[in-house]
């Protein structure tokens, strides 16, 4: 090699020692990502949930001055739904909105997160975050590598093929869709057959009769379009067994990377989007029976006689065998009985 081209690579190796990009840890060189199973839309229009991982995005970047940028990926379009939570626990997602309890069998006590007839308003859902059951929760999550970012709760109802399910009679021989394990165990115990999977697969499960009726969240009865393959509607406008924790969540392990000052930006943005998060999925409660409606579907309303019902087949099975589960999950469901 002559003096000129060592000097050249020597130059050249200088160069690349010294580039900002290398001198930026791995998460700095590209966008954050953030993953969920959602129909994508725009910061002004579509599901409130993509909506929200949009405009956490644009504050989170702003205050950051352009430090933290992100990317987001609708519909599952980056990894499968049920993948997610484990992704973001190995640091091989940055962040994701998901349903907690999609993750009930990696980590038994997230199911707490969609526990029928547990949390029946969202007064009482919102007040989980400062009450000790939510510092718990939190804290569970923490050790197991998942900072909570936004406490969302949504409340569901059942879209179904034929009849309105409202008293669990309804559900006697019925192919329905829960949830989570703790919502199937107590439709077992209504008579019901229960089928498993994520609420972006719903539409082509009724589609085909693989399915007759399924509970998940009113914006995503709407988002999903199943009006189209749904004859009737039981909302949640008048209270609900059926109340989800679909948190806006970061991997600890990236989490952790960030200096002090990004780390508060998340979380005070994450915090300040819950108010945002709320209005929307009340007023989803109140917009699904309107396009039910439109699409010639029976809407109907759970009323407390009908809840009290599910309610005592819940405590009866879904509580039990989750309050048996670990001592951790006794005691999380002892702490959550105490808002009831």
């Amino acid at each position: 090699m002559t003096a000129i081209t060592r000097r050249s690579a020597l130059a050249a190796i200088g160069a690349l020692a010294a580039s900002p990009l290398l001198l930026q840890p791995a998460w700095a060189q590209s966008s954050l990502k953030i993953s969920h199973q959602f129909p994508g839309g725009t910061i002004t229009e579509g599901d409130f949930r993509d909506r929200l991982t949009r405009m956490f995005a644009a504050e989170v970047e702003k205050r950051s001055k352009g430090a933290l940028k992100f990317a987001i990926y609708p519909g599952s379009s980056l990894m499968k739904t049920n993948a997610q939570f484990s992704a973001m626990r190995k640091g091989a997602l940055d962040l994701s909105l998901v349903p907690l309890s999609y993750a009930g069998g990696e980590v038994p006590e997230v199911n707490i997160g969609l526990m029928p007839g547990l949390v029946t308003s969202y007064d009482q859902a919102y007040g989980w975050k400062n009450a000790e059951v939510g510092k718990e929760l939190a804290r569970i999550l923490y050790d197991k590598g998942i900072v909570m970012l936004s406490w969302i709760w949504q409340g569901g109802g059942m879209a179904s093929r034929g009849k309105p399910v409202v008293d669990p009679d309804d559900a006697k021989g019925m192919k329905i869709r829960g949830g989570s394990r703790e919502m199937d165990l107590m439709l077992k115990a209504a008579g019901a057959a229960v089928v498993t999977l994520p609420s972006n697969e719903i539409y082509a499960a009724m589609q085909t009769g693989a399915m007759e009726a399924a509970l998940t969240s009113s914006t995503s009865l709407i988002s999903f379009r199943l009006e189209e393959v749904s004859k009737a509607l039981t909302t949640a406008r008048a209270g609900s067994y059926w109340f989800m924790l679909e948190p806006l969540m970061m991997s600890r392990a990236i989490f952790d990377r960030l200096p002090k000052d990004q780390q508060q930006i998340l979380l005070t943005v994450g915090a300040e989007l819950e108010a945002f998060a709320l209005k929307s999925a009340k007023e989803d409660d109140v917009q699904v029976a309107n396009v039910y409606q439109k699409a010639n579907a029976k809407v109907v309303d759970m009323n407390p006689a009908a809840l009290k019902k599910w309610q005592d087949i819940a405590k009866a099975t879904a509580w039990k065998d989750y309050g048996e589960k670990n001592p951790s999950c006794a005691n999380l469901l002892k702490l959550a009985e105490k808002t009831l």
